[in-house]
């Protein structure tokens, strides 16, 4: 191997040793501990320690490292105390993630390091917000991410790429090529000759680097972070390397073939180094027994106090607390001054005036810069607000979820415009294993707004018109909001953003140019979770939400002589139990009414909810008023069938005459 130092100093060619040495010495140890039974899981580093350790020496303390699980090299590079990296491991509360999560599933904002999930790919888009953050804040700070060669066969790392070149992030992708995914050699996993081949198509500087010499690491790093700084720039780096040992421990390496091993063994990152060092007389015996003793003893002090911890205690409290960043609702006053506005212009309202409110805020979607979205909504914000904060995205709705996380984590709000409700499906992952888990996992939340217009009525067929609020309702760590006036709209689309947990804000497309309401000119807010009562009465109670809403109301219009409580729910998470309870037990008779299917819908879970706690209340069983369990249909005749419209009144009576 051949080592290049060019102009770096002895005591520079040193600290890159003690750098490399240390994690090497930890998973020795994790190895013996593994064998002995005291540690569960292990994913080795061994063999490509230099990446790791060469990435962190180049950036700076205060620029983010999104490293994924067998780079040790990063957490050690930034000096995290390693009494906690080995609570991390073994689930204990001086750890990151108070035991839930394990490995290194967890980030640090301490240490600007943010780590992966098992999904892989999406911390890649993470980076580009990241990246996008320090962009917007002329800071001149890089961003490093890191993925294996399997991962680059994810949808979520085009996506990535092609975002980070459209928008010259600054990013470096970091590409550890060690030959098998698991157990899949490269030759079936992707058939260019160079993962570094890839940056081409996305118009994108990129490089082949020996990630098992520690110099050429950090020196072509380091000349790249330079010139990106000058010339901010996205920048593929692929690094040559092997891993030494199994995927994790228990899947061994009996499908490598042996001569591979070998030939592999000879190119040891640690063993060349140091003998590089000690041939040109930077390194004597002495010096390396000294620190490989410090070492040894650092990591069995830390490993004493890790098993001295107390086993965490679980409790149901901290457990539900933690789910969501606290937040309290603070009123905000406003003038007497209304006008009368559609729905569509009380969201560009909202928009508006937080984008005033907030200069942290950026608006992303898709066509949403000078076209002013699908709908129009977001027309003249680019001369207002500027192309820096209202950011047409290409068509990824995966990686611009990641990179609205990315900005939340840089200390931006993001608000992301799906175009179509129905097309969150592809940036489904993100939302439901990035935003929702972060501040759950470890303590960090997702400042995220993503607004969904959605609904039938408007013959738009299956992936135009699904009202999908139930693929999110379910979801810990998710709150979601469907407004059906244009007051409330307003004001719970400006309390959304204002909260710093993630939401999903639904939004009719009917409703849009048909609902008229007096609003109030002045910004104001809604609290989060709590139902209107629009109507009152005892004969029997109506909860709704959305679009179903004014439908209740259109039936009760025409039928004057039933008296009933009509709750629009507003909110369907955080559910607003105490008004649903209040009015169950009130009237003694209950239907739902969604425009959502009925199996698996918010509507059976109300019901159930209601059963359970208002059983001896109740004059009749729980009614649900559904659309049918199929896709929505195209052509007018099937799409009245398939919405509720047309059997509401009849179940209504029905029940009411139970």
């Amino acid at each position: 191997m051949n080592f290049d130092r060019k102009n770096l100093t002895d005591d520079q060619l040193l600290d890159l040793y003690k750098r490399l040495v240390k994690p090497r010495l930890i998973e020795e140890k994790m190895l013996i501990l593994i064998r002995q039974g005291k540690v569960s899981k292990w994913f080795s580093g061994i063999g490509q320690e230099a990446i790791s350790v060469g990435v962190t020496a180049v950036l700076d303390k205060d620029e983010y490292i999104l490293p994924m699980h067998r780079n040790l090299g990063v957490f050690t590079g930034r000096n995290i105390p390693l009494y906690r990296l080995f609570s991390q491991w073994q689930g204990k509360a001086n750890g990151f993630t108070k035991g839930r999560d394990r490995s290194f599933h967890f980030g640090t904002q301490q240490y600007k390091i943010i780590g992966m999930i098992s999904h892989l790919g999406p911390q890649l888009g993470v980076a580009d917000g990241i990246a996008l953050a320090n962009k917007l804040k002329k800071n001149g700070k890089i961003t490093a991410v890191f993925t294996g060669e399997g991962a680059t066969s994810e949808g979520d790392f085009h996506e990535a790429l092609n975002i980070a070149s459209v928008w010259e992030l600054p990013v470096m992708f970091i590409v550890e090529n060690n030959g098998y995914g698991l157990s899949t050699p490269t030759n079936e996993q992707f058939r260019c000759e160079n993962i570094a081949d890839k940056g081409i198509g996305y118009g994108m500087e990129s490089h082949i680097i020996d990630g098992n010499n520690i110099l050429e690491v950090f020196t072509k790093l380091s000349e790249l972070k330079a010139s990106m700084v000058e010339k901010p720039r996205p920048v593929l780096l692929e690094f040559k390397t092997f891993r030494m040992r199994g995927h994790e421990e228990a899947s061994g390496t009996k499908y490598v073939p042996s001569a591979l091993m070998d030939l592999w063994a000879i190119k040891d990152p640690v063993d060349n180094y140091r003998k590089y060092l000690s041939e040109n007389g930077i390194l004597t015996e002495e010096f390396d027994s000294v620190l490989r003793s410090e070492i040894k003893k650092e990591i069995d002090e830390s490993w004493a106090l890790a098993n001295a911890e107390p086993e965490i205690t679980a409790t149901y409290k901290e457990e539900l607390d933690d789910v969501y960043k606290s937040f309290k609702y603070q009123e905000v006053k406003y003038s007497d001054k209304k006008e009368k506005i559609r729905f569509i212009d009380a969201i560009s309202s909202s928009l508006r005036q937080s984008m005033e409110r907030y200069k942290n805020l950026v608006i992303m979607g898709q066509d949403i810069a000078e076209y002013g979205g699908a709908f129009k909504i977001t027309e003249g914000f680019v001369k207002q607000f500027g192309k820096e904060r209202v950011i047409n995205t290409p068509i990824c709705e995966s990686a611009v979820v990641s990179a609205a996380m990315g900005l939340s984590i840089n200390g931006y709000k993001a608000i992301v415009e799906m175009q179509f409700a129905d097309f969150v499906s592809t940036g489904f992952n993100p939302i439901v294993n990035l935003l929702a888990k972060s501040h759950y996992r470890w303590q960090e939340n997702a400042d995220v707004v993503v607004r969904m217009p959605c609904g039938g009525g408007s013959q738009a067929g299956p992936f135009h018109s699904q009202t999908n609020e139930a693929w999110f309702t379910k979801t810990p760590g998710l709150k979601v909001v469907y407004p059906a006036f244009p007051y409330d709209a307003k004001g719970l689309l400006n309390e959304s953003i204002n909260d710093p947990n993630p939401v999903l804000f639904f939004e009719h497309k009917q409703l849009y140019r048909s609902i008229y309401q007096e609003v109030p000119t002045d910004y104001y807010t809604i609290p989060l979770g709590k139902a209107a009562l629009l109507k009152e009465g005892n004969q029997v109670t109506i909860i709704a939400f959305g679009a179903a809403v004014h439908w209740a109301l259109e039936t009760l219009d025409k039928n004057p002589k039933i008296v009933a409580d009509l709750l629009d729910l507003r909110t369907l998470q955080p559910l607003d139990t105490v008004a649903i309870f209040a009015s169950a037990k009130k009237t003694g008779r209950v239907i739902i009414y969604q425009e959502d299917s009925l199996f698996g819908g918010i509507a059976s879970d109300i019901s159930a909810l209601i059963m359970e706690n208002c059983f001896e209340y109740l004059d009749a069983p729980v009614k649900r008023v559904t659309s049918l369990d199929t896709p929505i249909p195209f052509t007018k005749a099937l799409e009245d069938q398939y919405l509720p419209k047309g059997r509401f009144e009849k179940e209504l009576l029905e029940l009411i005459n139970y």
